[in-house]
């Protein structure tokens, strides 16, 4: 199922919208912080801005960036929707604004032929694994876990293993409509 709306303000957030351009240098600003992401070149976040803004969101509060999600959809798999990073300041942590800006991201309109999100989830990196968790349980949809990338492939001492989560199959608007 999917959320009935997304919750686009609250107290603690003015707005969740599109990326812009001109938000790539404070995302990337945001990951170098949360020193738990990994860190990509300006470049990345520049790319992911323009040619990927359809479907990346930041969360401001006050003009400032307080949180985002970047994701895109496979090309050989249209019905996907990869969630490939999702950074929240530490000021703004434990309100639930991940959650309202992956609801947001599946709200937009154009998502209605997504049927699944996936993301890939470090074993240490408990807040993410919590949150997808969550959120499919929110859903009311099956979360498969499998492995994805090793170790080995990262070419670094200390890069973890990342593990696969699938979230869905998610409801169309339409399915929503019809089992009201």
């Amino acid at each position: 199922k999917r959320p009935k709306s997304a919750v686009a303000a609250d107290a603690s957030t003015s707005c969740i919208r599109t990326a812009c351009l001109d938000d790539a240098p404070k995302i990337w600003r945001l990951v170098v912080e949360s020193g738990a992401l990994d860190v990509n070149s300006r470049y990345c976040y520049l790319l992911m801005c323009s040619d990927f803004a359809d479907t990346c969101l930041v969360a401001c509060r006050n003009d400032e960036i307080v949180g985002f999600v970047m994701a895109y959809r496979p090309p050989r798999r249209s019905a996907t929707l990869f969630v490939w990073q999702i950074g929240i300041a530490k000021s703004a942590r434990g309100q639930g604004l991940a959650t309202r800006l992956l609801k947001s991201l599946i709200c937009t309109p154009g998502r209605e032929s997504v049927k699944f999100i996936e993301a890939t989830v470090t074993p240490s990196n408990q807040a993410s694994r919590r949150l997808f968790l969550a959120f499919a349980h929110e859903l009311e949809v099956g979360c498969a876990v499998e492995d994805r990338f090793t170790a080995e492939m990262f070419d670094a001492a200390d890069h973890e293993e990342e593990q696969l989560f699938r979230i869905g199959p998610l409801a169309t608007s339409s399915q929503e409509k019809s089992t009201r």
